[in-house]
């Protein structure tokens, strides 16, 4: 009988904690909350930065990241939850990971968004498992938060990047490295 107790609750826990992994949260509002979070940075973006209007009009899809926090000691990593529009409307939802090792202390939280400005970059997002930021993107704000360059607003880069909103005792952010994969809220 003492077996049959052990086996009963370690396959119970282990159908509890398989339950909980599968969680999808249907229900949770967990869009709803990324969604209104979206719109919330996507309007502080264009008061501060009024030339992303322009690469937004002209984008196939903007990623928008209202939240990252970032932290390093040593070693370092970065989540945050964002969403992908299309024109107005919202068409999946993303989290954006990173890890990284060496000489780094601190923490900081920002925002980004990811302007794709042409349908076969936005594709290529879209069908990858985990599409991971690289050389080929292009900053439009620099850290210090300066006004976006106008040369930016006509670059030839497949995605452009805007960082801003850092808060925190870490200096510099970059996206190089970061791992995009689809979530459900």
């Amino acid at each position: 009988m003492t077996d049959f107790s052990r086996r009963s609750f370690a396959l119970g826990a282990l159908a509890t904690s398989t339950l909980a992994a599968c969680s999808n949260g249907i229900g949770s509002g967990g869009a709803a909350t990324i969604d209104a979070r979206v719109d919330r940075t996507l309007n502080t973006m264009y008061s501060e930065f009024p030339g992303t209007r322009d690469l937004s009009s002209r984008a196939a899809g903007v990623l928008v990241m209202p939240l990252v926090t970032e932290v390093g000691l040593g070693l370092g990593g970065s989540y945050g939850r964002g969403a992908l529009r299309v024109g107005q409307s919202t068409v999946d939802y993303y989290s954006a990971t990173s890890g990284s090792a060496g000489l780094q202390i601190g923490a900081q939280q920002f925002s980004h968004v990811l302007f794709f400005l042409s349908s076969d970059a936005l594709l290529e997002f879209r069908q990858s498992p985990g599409w991971a930021a690289g050389a080929d993107v292009e900053y439009a704000v620099s850290n210090n938060s300066e006004m976006l360059r106008a040369e930016t607003t006509t670059s030839l880069s497949p995605v452009v990047a805007v960082v801003f909103g850092q808060t925190g005792l870490r200096l510099g952010a970059t996206l190089e490295g970061t791992k995009y994969s689809r979530i459900i809220p």
